[in-house]
């Protein structure tokens, strides 16, 4: 049986972050739509392998968070049986260790 993928509210504005970022500052509409479907796709494994990502630790500790990445942008998701959360789709350049964990 598949696993189900739920977004939450801050990984959806963090994909019209993403998007409007290279359409209106890097001025590319067909990058900016070509990249979120490509985040979309990478995620799409976790249907099938919810342990497939990096595990994300703090204080050598494991946070219960895992992380797949597409080109520069890191999607954080945690699992509970065949549910799969992303909570947040962060450009790899900003500093998701401070977002997520202060």
């Amino acid at each position: 049986m598949a696993n189900s993928l739920h977004f939450s509210p801050r990984a959806q504005i963090d994909l019209d972050e993403t998007f409007d970022y290279i359409n209106d500052v890097l001025k590319n509409p067909i990058a900016a739509k070509n990249t979120i479907a490509r985040i979309l796709e990478s995620v799409d494994i976790l249907k099938d392998f919810s342990d497939v990502g990096t595990k994300v630790f703090f204080d050598e500790n494991f946070t219960g968070y895992r992380f797949i990445t597409y080109k520069n942008y890191l999607s954080f998701y945690r699992s509970e049986n065949t549910d799969i959360f992303i909570d947040r789709i962060l450009y790899s350049g900003r500093d998701y260790m401070h977002i997520f964990f202060g």
